[in-house]
């Protein structure tokens, strides 16, 4: 278990370029990024569009699993109608991209 603060604090080996010693902790860095940080801001910016390109008339589910019809669409806001006719006022980041998508898919 000691194994890890070890390599990171290792002293470089005698006519070794202290930049090597640091090599292993830069993978780890590059790694993170492309599977951690890079995939979420890309499906951040596909959420961001989608909202962007709701239009009335469209179907969408909320996040808190409301189904409705966009009737009116404002700058941050939507207002929706909901079965039986009740309409009402929602924030875009409110709507479910994977939701939507999967119950009305856009064709």
């Amino acid at each position: 278990m000691k194994l890890i603060p070890q390599i990171i604090l290792m002293a470089p080996q005698p006519g070794q370029s202290p930049l090597v010693s640091f090599l292993p902790l830069v993978a780890v860095v590059i790694v993170f990024y492309f599977f951690m940080i890079r995939p979420q801001m890309k499906k951040q910016k596909e959420q961001g569009k989608f909202r962007e390109g709701i239009q009335k008339g469209d179907k969408v589910i909320t996040i808190g699993g409301v189904h409705g019809k966009i009737v009116e669409v404002g700058d941050k806001t939507f207002i929706i109608e909901g079965e039986g006719g009740h309409r009402q006022k929602i924030e875009k980041s409110a709507v479910s991209l994977e939701s939507t998508l999967a119950t009305y898919k856009k064709d």
